[in-house]
């Protein structure tokens, strides 16, 4: 089995760079200075124990690669950017590669599914960072992720068995898990506060702000019929999976929103959190002010290059137009 890494960025670098430690084959599909960085030097990964660099194999495009029998892609990118991805494996991979959805968000496994017949969904708990070219970071130690593989719409196989085997050779959690989807769902509303510590910080995702955003999901995938792990699953998922430490004295910076804001990219998944919740809402006669205001208030921060936290929460609620208690 040999691993596709498509988007080197904090989750695929750090998935791929433990991948090819313990010993896999790995071909890292990246673009921009990050790209020029791993082709020139090499891959650093960072974390609380030490810090190492790899030489990788990195391409700038699918074309570049010389698909075989036994290939596996792990999509890695933001959910604003699926769309071109699966258009450019759709030209290039054989139909029957397995895609692997290493993404937040609950619509990239049905766009990949329009195109592929093999798709499955990975739920990712693993605080990464990715702020400089050739360099990505994981914040904890010993474990530095959780993942969970399933099967898209569900199920498990014997991809999947070899997945969940390959990733648990590195300081990983890894489990199969028959019904993916319901435990993206709740990632998914934990993440509807991505665009708030991206605005104004990690205080003000959790404020009455953040709640409420999460209560509109809650009821919005609820009016669709849609089965959501509990809190408490989740938790107990979770419980003692990851201990965060500094790396070279920082902290985890903030969300995946926030390190888009911080590179400056231009864009934000903004649309496939909270409006995947806005969308759900307008089909099904569910009301969600609060995440259909921070939708847009994301949008405008990334085509502004706004730095991150950089909003009181007085101007986060008025920029929103929603009332603080």
């Amino acid at each position: 089995m040999r691993f596709i890494v498509y988007g080197a960025g904090a989750i695929g670098g750090v998935i791929g760079w433990n991948l090819q430690d313990a010993g896999h084959e790995v071909v890292f599909v990246a673009r921009g200075p990050h790209l020029a960085a791993m082709q020139a030097d090499g891959l650093r990964l960072d974390w609380p124990d030490g810090s190492r660099t790899l030489p990788v194999t990195a391409v700038g495009d699918p074309v570049e690669i010389e698909w075989r029998d036994g290939d596996v892609v792990i999509v890695a990118v933001k959910s604003q950017q699926t769309a071109a991805v699966l258009d450019r494996l759709a030209a290039t991979a054989p139909e029957a590669t397995p895609i692997v959805c290493a993404q937040n968000g609950v619509s990239n496994e049905s766009a990949a599914l329009r195109l592929f017949p093999n798709v499955y969904g990975m739920l990712v708990m693993c605080p990464a960072g990715h702020l400089r070219p050739g360099e990505v970071i994981a914040y904890s130690s010993p474990t530095q992720a959780g993942f969970d593989v399933g099967r898209y719409p569900s199920g498990t196989d014997a991809t999947t068995a070899a997945i969940v085997a390959a990733l648990g050779d590195g300081p990983f959690d890894a489990s199969d898990e028959p019904d993916i989807m319901r435990w993206k769902r709740r990632k998914l509303i934990m993440n509807l506060g991505n665009a708030i510590d991206a605005a104004s910080g990690m205080r003000a995702r959790f404020g009455d702000l953040g709640k409420r955003a999460e209560a509109e999901g809650e009821a919005a995938l609820a009016a669709a019929g849609l089965d959501v792990a509990t809190i408490e699953e989740d938790a107990a998922r979770r419980d003692g999976l990851l201990q965060m430490h500094r790396v070279d004295g920082e902290r985890h910076p903030g969300s995946s929103s926030w390190q888009s804001l911080a590179r400056g990219t231009g864009d934000i998944e903004a649309d496939f959190l909270n409006g995947e919740i806005v969308l759900l809402g307008r089909l099904h006669g569910v009301e969600t002010p609060v995440n259909a205001g921070l939708q847009r208030l994301a949008r405008d921060l990334a085509a502004g290059h706004r730095e991150p936290g950089t909003m009181t929460e007085d101007e986060l609620a008025a920029a929103v137009d929603i009332e603080r208690p």
